[in-house]
């Protein structure tokens, strides 16, 4: 006969307490590469573990994901390895015993990667002329430098364009740039060549700071030209001369807008930058005053030109041809930007005068010349009129709202003066008088 053992469950409770923890003391086992095929998603995320920190990552939409966890600064990462069945077990342990590796050397692979992935993000277009484009619009437009400015940048990346400009920046030696340079240099173009190689430079230094190149070639090349010759804007200072240009102004017969920029530009002291960028709601003529805002002036700082009778005349005049666009003096290429650079320079060589004779920047100094001379005016009214700075910080901020009557009579009185030589009269000189 069978006889029925009642269960000794205290005894039951005793080996399942050992059970458990024989469990516990075992060593939990690595994957198996046929056994990863089998793990199905479920609605969470869920973890199958290799080991020395490896697993696996299932989620809910099927997908397998191989993870290293690590420990750096007592902070706990983890890196992906990559997607299985790309990336094996076999694979995946590789890259765990090299990231291991890494660890120990003191690299944090997390860190690493992420400015990898910067790196190449930046990386994306390296390009001399990209990184310079970027400079343009990060130094100058968005920091609201002067249109003249902006524009002189892009013309110093346009004598680098066709040859480094396709380059990768990082691979630019400074031999290639300095061919650059010599071609500009030996055109007769000293100048044009030093303000070129330092642009170069800020272009270099700015993709150091984005991390696409890891120095600046250009700064190695500062001794390599040759010096500029200082020379000085060409100015009229004989009236006979003066009044022949003049005249010779007001028979052009190139474009009106032109026309108009170079019979303004002697009355109104502006540098021509400041002139051919000028727009229609800076000018009040109730107030008969030009005002030109701090953007677009030399020292960043608004600047009031009062406007004479002559000045006045010819600005009614030009409106009837450009008031109904923004830019006052538009190029003709374009009615939405200011006409070119040169287009006053180059009327004037039109027109037979030579540069070492009249430049539009010249006017400014004929002024000054011929108004410090008559004697009439304050020095320091001829100096707000041109819109010069101060060398005493203290005097130039107590001078700012000085002299404004006495410039205004003072415009009166040059663009009359200006009148009387253009016609061809026969002109009194001026005669130096005691300074106020």
């Amino acid at each position: 006969m069978f006889q029925i053992v009642p269960p000794d469950f205290v005894n039951l409770g005793a080996q399942l307490g050992a059970l458990r923890q024989e469990k516990a003391w075992c060593p939990q086992m690595s994957l198996k590469a046929a056994e990863i095929r089998g793990f199905q998603p479920i609605d969470t995320v869920y973890r199958k573990s290799d080991d020395k920190g490896l697993y696996l990552e299932i989620r809910p939409n099927g997908s397998k994901h191989w993870f290293v966890k690590y420990r750096i600064h007592g902070s706990e990462k983890r890196l992906s390895l990559g997607s299985w069945p790309e990336v094996s077990l076999a694979d995946a342990r590789e890259r765990r015993d090299d990231v291991r590796k890494r660890i120990r050397a003191g690299d944090d692979p997390l860190h690493s990667r992420k400015m990898e992935k910067i790196r190449a993000r930046l990386s994306a277009d390296n390009s001399f002329q990209s990184v310079a484009e970027d400079l343009i619009a990060v130094r100058f437009v968005a920091s609201q430098k002067a249109e003249a400015t902006i524009e002189k940048a892009r013309w110093f990346l346009s004598h680098l364009t066709p040859t480094i400009g396709p380059r990768p920046i990082d691979a630019v030696e400074p031999a290639e740039l300095l061919a650059v340079l010599k071609k500009i240099e030996k055109a007769g173009k000293r100048e044009t060549a030093v303000r070129t190689r330092a642009f170069a430079s800020r272009v270099f230094r700015h993709g150091v700071a984005m991390a696409l190149c890891k120095h600046d070639p250009a700064a190695m090349l500062g001794g390599a030209l040759a010096t500029p010759i200082v020379t000085h804007h060409a100015a009229l200072l004989e009236p006979h001369q003066l009044g022949q240009v003049l005249r010779a102004i007001d028979e052009y017969a190139g474009g009106m807008v032109v026309k108009f920029a170079m019979q303004l530009l002697p009355h109104v002291f502006l540098r021509p930058g400041e002139l051919r960028y000028g727009k229609w709601p800076e000018v009040d003529f109730d107030e008969s005053v030009w005002r030109v805002p701090a953007e677009r002036t030399k020292l960043r700082r608004p600047h009031s030109v009062p406007l004479s009778r002559q000045s006045l005349k010819l600005l009614k005049a030009l409106r009837e041809h450009t008031g109904w666009r923004e830019y006052m003096f538009p190029a003709q290429s374009s009615l939405q930007k200011p006409m070119c650079e040169n287009a006053m320079n180059a009327a004037y060589r039109r027109m037979g005068f030579g540069k070492d004779i009249v430049t539009s920047h010249g006017f400014r100094a004929t002024a000054s010349t011929l108004l410090n001379e008559s004697g009439e005016w304050h020095p320091d009214a001829i100096e707000r009129a041109l819109a010069h700075g101060h060398s005493n910080a203290v005097r130039g901020a107590y001078a700012r709202g000085q002299h404004w009557d006495e410039r205004v009579a003072m415009a009166q009185w040059w663009s009359d003066y200006l009148d009387q030589i253009s016609v061809g009269a026969e002109v009194v000189p001026i005669i130096k008088r005691a300074s106020r």
